[in-house]
């Protein structure tokens, strides 16, 4: 009898399985032949949360967990999509005349990306698509930068924009599916996602640099994150807790980091935390001096909690990168440590499901373990001994039916691929 605690553990498709699924349901729902299959990676962010929005740094990588985009271009201005979770269903949308949010569901994400390559003047007409992915949804883990990066880079092929082929195209293309999601889908991003869906290399994990000013060349490079040189893996658990998002929460915080940098009299956070490391360097107790002396300065303490964490979490991404670069996977462990409880005493985003699914991991041996994401919900992430995933997850799930949460799921990772062509 199977045991009904057994936690939900999802595998990624081989690109050749991938790729050959994707094709059957585009014969069978078109009945023809696709122009070819392409696919883009889910991303999960290592540390650097709550950053970006104060000019920081982030350390993304793309999951092995991909999603499947079988395409053909046609002659007239229609787009047709099918995905695998309703194969049923074919959503159709008309480009020409199309305006910003004129498609609705999950089909906007998609079509959208065509869209916006329309409204940038790109000689870019209809298609059929049929989608095929392994990517979590609602997990946090960018199922959508996903699609439209999988879309962008199939639609820059069939239709020889020739953007795809190097880094600096790809920003281009980046900046389709950025546009698809915010303007058509009406969900907010930044980029981040799609930086990391496009541009992350296998064993690579992407340092983003969120500060203003940087060209997109000048704002991202490739970071040591080989984890299964180290005989290592990460554990990436969905906690399935409802999402709390939606409810001013983030754009609370947001504001208070705002108002934070406008009384420390700096454009952003950022400008606190390089200001501090330039006079102290590296010595641990001379950041906290002067990060104490900025603080003394905000008279408001969720001001003083906010900032604190934004500072600290900017140095802890460079001290990550230093860190797992030097093989020192106990203080790579540490700082993931750090930066949950900084996200739940500071930060103040966890909630119970967080906080048990991180404490479950660093009991049963992880070197370290956080919550990854906008939090108030979503997935956490641990660095464990390669093999260890599905054990350790399995005893999350078991913690999470005694106190009646809902019932996990979980995958393990390491830094992958990007998006391309797979057939």
């Amino acid at each position: 009898m199977a045991d009904e605690n057994a936690v939900e553990f999802i595998d990624s498709i081989p690109d050749g399985e991938g790729a050959r699924r994707a094709t059957e349901l585009f014969a069978k729902t078109y009945g023809y032949q696709p122009a070819g299959v392409w696919d883009a990676p889910g991303r999960v962010n290592l540390i650097g949360e709550h950053t970006d929005y104060n000019a920081g740094l982030c350390l993304p990588i793309a999951l092995p967990h991909r999603t499947f985009i079988a395409l053909a271009p046609r002659q007239d201005a229609q787009a047709r999509v099918v995905s695998s979770i309703n194969p049923g269903s074919v959503a159709t949308a008309e480009l020409e005349g199309l305006e910003a949010g004129g498609v609705k569901g999950w089909a906007a994400y998609p079509v959208g990306v065509a869209w916006a390559m329309r409204q940038a003047e790109l000689p870019v007409q209809g298609f059929d698509a049929a989608f095929v992915s392994c990517v979590p949804l609602g997990s946090g883990l960018s199922s959508s930068a996903a699609m439209t990066c999988s879309t962008a880079l199939a639609l820059d092929d069939v239709y020889s924009l020739g953007y795809g082929s190097s880094d600096e195209g790809r920003v281009t293309l980046i900046s389709m599916a950025i546009a698809s999601e915010n303007d058509m889908a009406g969900a907010s991003t930044g980029g981040l996602d799609q930086n990391a869906s496009m541009r992350c290399q296998a064993g690579k994990a992407l340092l983003l640099d969120c500060k203003p000013g940087l060209t997109p060349l000048e704002n991202v490079s490739q970071q040591d994150f080989d984890l299964a040189a180290r005989g290592l893996e990460l554990l990436v658990v969905d906690t399935c807790a409802p999402h709390q998002l939606n409810d001013g929460q983030y754009a609370a915080r947001r504001a208070t980091c705002e108002q934070a940098a406008a009384k420390l009299g700096v454009e952003n956070l950022r400008q606190v935390a390089d200001t501090i490391a330039a006079s102290a360097g590296d010595d641990p107790s001379a950041r906290r001096q002067g990060l104490q002396e900025a603080l003394d300065r905000l008279p408001d303490p969720v001001e003083v909690k906010r900032v604190r964490h934004v500072v600290t979490e900017i140095w802890r991404v460079t001290d990550f990168v230093r860190a797992f670069a030097a093989g020192d996977m106990a203080e790579s462990g540490r700082l993931f440590n750090a930066s949950h409880d900084s996200l739940r005493d500071d930060y103040q985003v966890t909630v119970p499901e967080l906080d048990l699914a991180v404490d479950t991991a660093r009991e049963e041996g992880a070197y370290g373990a956080r919550m990854t994401g906008g939090g108030f919900g979503g997935s956490i992430i641990a660095l464990v001994d390669a093999g260890r995933s599905r054990e350790i997850a399995q005893k999350i799930a078991d913690r999470f039916a005694r106190k009646g949460f809902n019932q996990p799921r979980a995958l393990a990772a390491v830094a992958a691929k990007p998006a391309e062509r797979v057939a």
